[in-house]
Order: structure tokens, then C-alpha cells, then sequence
């Protein structure tokens, strides 16, 4: 089929609202050490945010059923997409920054929209976090970064088809690979003291009532010394080679799918 297709589940006002706020708010409590005024010495405790996050989650999806988005057969394959995902990601467990999980969450939002894509990010790292017992405080971070891959993914321009598409897929998971790393990094550097980095003279700690650009200085070449050039790099090319490879089978797959979740039943008029 030639032309753009609009998203397979497509978003209501309520559910655009819904998500807008929920990642602002979520922005807010990412960059929060950078923003907050405080006395040099007081101390600064991170913000509670799993209490928060479930919500925000629950309500997208609620909000989408309730318009009639995500419908059972759509909430089916966004729960079979999840438990796969959550074992992609068990199997590889981000060694050496190999990482499976992108690469399904940018082509299922890419396919089903920037509602579902955020559902799949926020759920699917849950799931791989009970499954592996690897839930902390690092994990609501995690899922709300992972929620803004697959809504970014169905946010993609959608005339874009063929190789052009895999393309811009590829080099929307490259961004998306580094700037993950990059929002978990600075979800974690407040926390840690005294951070010392071979080669590197002085401390790349976190400094409580800094002023903003010298933290924000302090904290780019931390994350680029610390992850950059290893982890996020390594999840980078994970996911570019898996896209390239694995990308155009696994979009047709998934619009096959969509196809026939979303059919809708004719109305006729009775005899």
C-alpha cells in the first residue's frame, strides 16, 4: 500500500494529554538535581518516582481503551510483544552494551503509534525486571526512558517507506541508544560521590547547590567517560545491526497484525 498510513492505534486528545503531561512531568523528575536550588552541603534525596510513574502508565492505557485505541486484540499483541520483549532482554542483560530490547520497541512503535510504544517501553522493562529480579530504584527510570523510545518511534515522520525507512529507523535508534544511556546516567550521578575517573583529574560528583552549567559540564564528561564510548555505543550498534538486519521481516510482521487487530466489524441494518 503506497502513501502514508496513519498509526495502527491511533491516539485520542485525552490519551495525547495524558502522555504530554506525563512526560513532562517525568522530564521534571529527570533533571530535577540540575534545576533545584540548595545550600552547598544540605543534603538531597532522589524523589520517590515509582509511585508515580505505574499511574501515568495505567492511565495512558486506560485512557486509550476508553476511546477505543487499544481494543482486546490490540492490548493482545501489546501483551505478546512485552513478554518477548522481556526475554530479549533477559537473554542479552545489556553485556558490554549488547543489548536486543530497542530494536522490537522502535519497530512496535513504530508500527502501532506513540501510545502503544510508550505502554510496550513502560511494561516491558517492568516485566524483564520481575523476571529477572532486577527491580530497584534504578527501575522506574528505566521504564519511563524506554516509554520515550517507543513513543518517539511512532512519532516518525510516516510517508517514509522501504529502505528509506529503515534508514531513518536506524538512525533514530542510534539517538535513541545514547540519549537512554545518557537520561539513566544523570537519573543515577546526584547519588554518587566522590566519582574518580582513570586519567582524569579532580572529582566528577555531583556538587549540590552548583551552579547549573558547571554540573551540567561536570555531568557530560562523566557520562561520556563512564558510558558513552562503551555501553551506549555497544546498544547503539546492537540495535542498528538488528534494524538492518532483522528490521523490514519483523514491520511486516507486525503490520500484518495490526491489520487484523484493528478490523473493524461491518453494521448492517436489520432485514
Amino acid at each position: 500500500m503506497s502513501g502514508a498510513r496513519a498509526a495502527a492505534v491511533p491516539l485520542s486528545m485525552r490519551s495525547v494529554a495524558v502522555l504530554a503531561a506525563g512526560s513532562l512531568a517525568g522530564l521534571v523528575m529527570l533533571c530535577w538535581p540540575l534545576l533545584v536550588q540548595v545550600q552547598p552541603g544540605d543534603r538531597v534525596d532522589p524523589p520517590f518516582l515509582f509511585l508515580v510513574l505505574l499511574p501515568v502508565v495505567v492511565a495512558v492505557v486506560l485512557a486509550e481503551v476508553s476511546e477505543g485505541g487499544l481494543d482486546p486484540r490490540v492490548l493482545a499483541v501489546l501483551g505478546v510483544l512485552c513478554a518477548v520483549n522481556a526475554l530479549l532482554r533477559g537473554i542479552s542483560a545489556g553485556v558490554a552494551g549488547i543489548e536486543l530490547v530497542f530494536f522490537l520497541l522502535i519497530l512496535a512503535g513504530r508500527v502501532f503509534g506513540p501510545g502503544f510504544g510508550f505502554a510496550l517501553g513502560a511494561l516491558s522493562l517492568l516485566a524483564s525486571a520481575l523476571m529477572t529480579a532486577g527491580v530497584g530504584p534504578w527501575l522506574p527510570y528505566q521504564m519511563l526512558v524506554a516509554a520515550w523510545v517507543g513513543m518517539g518511534a511512532g512519532l516518525l515522520p510516516r510517508r517514509v517507506r522501504g529502505r528509506g525507512e529503515i534508514a531513518m529507523l536506524v538512525v533514530y535508534g542510534v539517538f535513541a541508544c545514547y540519549l537512554y544511556g545518557l537520561l539513566l546516567n544523570l537519573s543515577g550521578w546526584p547519588f554518587l560521590l566522590g566519582v574518580q575517573v582513570p586519567g582524569h583529574e579532580g572529582s566528577l560528583a555531583y556538587v549540590a547547590g552548583a551552579p547549573v552549567l558547571e554540573n551540567l559540564q561536570t555531568f557530560l564528561v562523566y557520562t561520556v567517560l563512564t558510558s558513552t564510548g562503551s555501553f551506549d555505543t555497544g546498544r547503539a550498534i546492537t540495535t542498528s545491526i538488528a534494524l538492518v538486519v532483522l528490521g523490514p521481516a519483523v514491520l511486516s510482521t507486525l503490520r500484518r497484525a495490526a491489520r487484523r487487530a484493528t478490523v473493524t466489524g461491518e453494521v448492517r441494518a436489520p432485514d
